[in-house]
């Protein structure tokens, strides 16, 4: 009936008016009717393929990696070790320190990898960093929206329940138990993943595990979105059958023109190694 169309028309010209020079939509690269619709008829290019990574939240705790320490940043710290360091990521916000200071933001933490590492301020942190680590803030998407898996057989579910109930009751036994998904839960999201060193990543696992640990109780899943070329992502601990490992995200360039004055197109653009993912659009 063409109603995707133009609703699709309808939102362009409202970004457009709205001072917009770039449109972007995400989807599932499975979803041939979506994909269809916005590069076969909207005019939209492939533009980037990020993973998004999913880890459930146990009863017991995973285990951190020894060598990396995890300690929290405050805000104003964090704001200026990300426009410091990277300002230049593909999509980082502007208003970063807004993004901080929001009531769902659950804090910034910082993952070093050197055994004699203090903290002793951003601007000392900037000027002498250490030899590896790297950096991520957590989001609470249960703020706002609730999640729910439905069509589940009695069976799935439980193997689930049954799953949960011995990693309550046996918690050294570290039973990889299935969350209650099954009624509306919430989810966290890591955002701002980044890092510098040769054991930048395995600081990001220390991160991340951090991240899951953090949740019990609070959320049943943790999230993060990361760049297709991002080397951090190798080290992150994640359920397959819960992440996608190919999300598509595509872009068009509003105005009717292929390009802008420079004869540059964001559009069709080469990705670079990492994205910052505004956890406000998650």
């Amino acid at each position: 009936m063409g109603v995707a169309l133009r609703l699709v028309g309808h939102l362009e010209r409202w970004f457009a008016l709205m001072g917009a020079e770039y449109a972007y939509m995400a989807t599932d690269k499975s979803n041939e009717a979506s994909v269809q619709l916005f590069t076969g008829r909207c005019g939209y290019s492939k533009f980037r393929t990020p993973s998004l990574l999913v880890h459930p939240v146990h009863a017991h705790r995973l285990r951190a990696p020894r060598r990396a320490a995890v300690l929290p940043l405050d805000a104003r710290d964090a704001e200026q070790l990300y426009r410091r360091r990277f300002g230049h990521v593909e999509l980082f916000p502007a208003d970063i320190g807004a993004v901080l200071a929001n009531r769902l933001s659950l804090g910034t933490f910082l993952a070093v990898v050197d055994e004699g590492f203090k903290w002793r301020g951003v601007e000392h942190f900037l000027a002498s960093p250490p030899a590896s680590w790297a950096v991520a803030s957590l989001w609470d998407c249960g703020g706002v929206f609730r999640l729910e898996m439905r069509g589940a057989s009695r069976l799935r579910r439980a193997a689930a329940a049954a799953s949960r109930a011995l990693d309550r009751a046996a918690k050294w036994m570290r039973v990889p138990s299935v969350p209650d998904f099954f009624r509306p839960f919430a989810g966290w999201f890591a955002y701002g993943l980044g890092g510098e060193g040769d054991d930048a990543a395995l600081a990001a696992k220390a991160l991340y595990v951090s991240f899951v640990n953090r949740a019990r109780g609070r959320a049943a899943a943790v999230a993060v979105e990361v760049a297709a070329l991002d080397p951090l992502r190798r080290r992150l601990p994640h359920w397959r059958s819960l992440s996608c490992a190919e999300d598509l995200w595509c872009m068009k360039r509003l105005g009717g023109g292929e390009s802008g004055a420079d004869g540059w197109d964001w559009a069709k653009s080469a990705p670079g190694q990492s994205i910052f993912v505004d956890p406000r659009e998650v």
